[in-house]
């Protein structure tokens, strides 16, 4: 062979070589390329789902404005409701729904807070938290809510009752009693438990502020033994994550919960089964209407109750404002909360629950059974403590029997006889304020 051709057929063979090599590289970072983009699928997939769950939980209305609108009729009660009363049963204003002039009237005084209205407007704009209105031309023609109306609040950057939303925090200001006693047909609810609409307006404007009975059209017991409400308070709905059970009484997951409100309190429209509601004997009314399994020909629940699940798990629990705590009582807390008060035995640090089953008979803790007999579990649910500091108001417990932490703290150093003296039990108070 000639020098210059085995040169050319060295050179096609390096450029062979090279071009196999290359081929090889490019297939590698193609599957490399491949694989990461796998990574990143349940990263795409958790953005999209908790943008659709925000959504969910801020607007939709699950077709609820066929209970509220078309059986209650309270759109016609809210037609008639002036801002300023809104405000003061605990209805919140979203500030970025509203437009920049509307902000700089209500700044100056010019929007007239007392004319009814202004309420429509507001309800246009979408402003009010958690509630929607809905519209015919300009008449207000029905109304619906969302999982904000309880379970949001705002920061009052504004004004009192107005500025940005704060997803996950318990709403309670809100008096949902006196806003459902405002409906002009309250059959809905007095048609289950067999009593008047008068009967139904006493009751639900005995429960106060940040308070509802969820199970009120389940068993009827509207009051306990000792006549205070069966209403129970509103529960944040942030730093879930991690948590076995999501309810005062451990009736189940947050997605339990949301297709348990979303159908049965919130008057949606969608599937919902659960036949623990069977028992005649725990939930007469519930079995009675058969409440058990709803199954319209239109879901729609049940597609929401992923990105709902998520976006919810996704809400942290804010951390307390500086200053809100004394630091150096804290960290006395802190070794007394996982030494002699023995907290930790149940408020399993982070998650300060049972990392597992999180339920206690009422024996075990000292309280009566009243609420616990009204669930299937028949116990109270280790509470989550980060952020206690949100949601101070209107009590700690599930009903607020006591009014402080301190209360709380008296009450385990009695009940369990741990024998901390009053500036221990305050310590213990102090790390409570700091989570």
């Amino acid at each position: 062979m000639h020098r210059d051709d085995r040169a050319r057929l060295s050179l096609l063979s390096l450029i062979l070589l090279n071009l196999v090599l290359c081929s090889t590289a490019f297939a590698e970072d193609d599957r490399r390329g491949s694989k990461a983009h796998e990574d990143l699928r349940p990263f795409a997939n958790a953005s999209r789902l908790i943008a659709e769950g925000r959504d969910a939980f801020r607007f939709d209305t699950f077709g609820d404005e066929a209970f509220w609108g078309g059986r209650l009729r309270l759109h016609e009660a809210l037609a008639e409701v002036p801002p300023s009363t809104a405000l003061a049963v605990g209805l919140k204003l979203d500030v970025q729904s509203l437009p920049r002039g509307l902000r700089r009237g209500l700044k100056r005084g010019l929007i007239d807070l007392d004319d009814p209205a202004v309420t429509a407007a507001l309800l246009e704009l979408n402003a009010v938290v958690g509630v929607t209105g809905f519209f015919e031309g300009e008449d207000l023609v029905s109304v619906g809510v969302q999982c904000a109306l309880c379970h949001s609040t705002v920061d009052d950057s504004f004004a009192p009752g107005i500025g940005r939303r704060l997803d996950g925090w318990a709403n309670r200001d809100l008096d949902v009693g006196t806003i459902i006693s405002l409906a002009p047909d309250l059959s809905a609810f007095g048609g289950p438990l067999g009593v008047s609409d008068d009967d139904v307006r006493a009751v639900v404007r005995s429960w106060g502020p940040g308070k509802f009975d969820a199970s009120l059209l389940l068993d009827g017991k509207a009051f306990r033994e000792d006549g205070k409400p069966g209403a129970v308070l509103i529960p944040p709905a942030f730093g879930l994550a991690g948590v076995n059970l999501h309810t005062w009484t451990g009736w189940g997951s947050v997605s339990h919960w949301n297709a348990l409100v979303a159908n049965l309190e919130m008057g949606g429209q969608g599937t919902f089964i659960d036949k623990r509601l069977d028992d005649a004997e725990r939930f007469p009314i519930a079995a009675r209407e058969g409440a058990s399994e709803t199954r319209p020909e239109v879901d729609r629940v049940s597609p929401k109750l992923a990105a709902l699940q998520l976006y919810q798990l996704a809400l942290e629990a804010p951390k307390p404002p500086r200053h809100s705590f004394d630091r150096r009582a804290a960290k006395r807390g802190k070794a007394l909360f996982s030494g002699q008060a023995n907290c930790a035995s149940c408020h399993v640090a982070p998650l300060f629950t049972e990392p597992g089953h999180n339920l206690h008979t009422p024996e075990e803790i000292g309280i009566d059974s009243f609420q616990a007999d009204r669930s299937p579990t028949g116990a109270y649910r280790t509470s989550p403590l980060r952020g206690l500091w949100t949601h101070e108001k209107g009590g700690y417990y599930h009903d607020g029997r006591f009014a402080t932490l301190l209360e709380v703290v008296e009450h385990y150093n009695d009940f369990f006889a741990l024998d901390l003296n009053p500036e221990q039990q305050s310590d213990v108070v102090e790390y409570l304020k700091s989570l």
